[in-house]
């Protein structure tokens, strides 16, 4: 597996690559890959069938000018910004692996995702779960959130880890979700989320090690990011089609 660690210039660009890396692979001209990616700014990214005005404070975020974005995979809506770690994984599916449906490669990827991010802490730390399909918590508390596209011969997993970030912002932009996991409990955002305080470099490292990420991936389909980010990701028709 490749390895690709690169944060573009606007949050636009960056979710248009992770787009870009999955069909480059469905075209038979890309490989499997293991990304990362770190924001430098505040932004909020609704799931693909999100309504953004149920599950944004859309006020709130346009008086701190804060963007409103879609991506192109499923799951709920996250708040982005320094102190989270963006990872993304583009993997080939096999007819009779385990990525053959959406359980199966949610089980799998979770699963070794769990144990990357066990080894990363200095001391061992049992706690860490997988809750609901696609979440990581330290007990009953989410640190990660993760979502999947799949096309025929390739699918998609991204997710976010929260490693120092600030997360009073969330209640201030988001409202309680619509849909929720069950483990949950309706606890309010600042009794559910939470860091856990490891380096984004300590991270890396793991999911690499875990992945067999070693190669750097030396060529990059530039100009279908720059396209989809252009003509997609940074359009309002797209960012609030629902």
């Amino acid at each position: 597996m490749k390895q690709n660690d690169l944060t573009l210039p606007s949050p636009a660009e960056n979710l248009a690559a992770d787009e870009a890396l999955l069909e480059w692979g469905e075209a038979g001209r890309g490989r499997q890959v293991l990304r990362f990616w770190e924001p430098r700014e505040y932004f909020v990214v609704v799931g693909y069938a999100n309504k953004a005005a149920t599950e944004v404070k859309l006020a709130a975020c346009e008086a701190k000018g804060v963007p409103v974005f879609r991506r192109c995979s499923g799951g709920g809506t996250v708040v982005q910004g320094p102190g989270c770690l963006n990872y993304t994984l583009v993997l080939q599916i096999a007819e009779t692996g385990p990525l053959h449906s959406i359980g199966t490669a949610n089980q799998f990827i979770m699963r070794r995702n769990r144990a990357a991010i066990e080894s990363a802490f200095s001391t061992p730390h049992s706690a860490i779960a997988i809750r609901g399909h696609t979440d990581l918590a330290i007990g009953d508390r989410k640190f990660s959130g993760n979502s999947q596209r799949r096309r025929k011969h390739f699918l998609l997993f991204h997710g976010t880890f929260l490693l120092n970030f600030n997360l009073s912002l969330v209640s201030e932009w988001l409202p309680m979700p619509s849909k929720q996991p069950d483990y949950r409990e309706s606890r309010p955002h600042s009794d559910f989320l939470t860091n856990i305080n490891v380096s984004a470099e300590k991270v890396k490292a793991a999911l690499r090690r875990a992945w067999k990420a070693e190669e750097l991936l030396e060529d990059f389909p530039a100009e279908m990011m720059s396209a989809l980010a252009r003509e997609k990701y940074a359009t309002r028709e797209w960012n609030f089609k629902f």
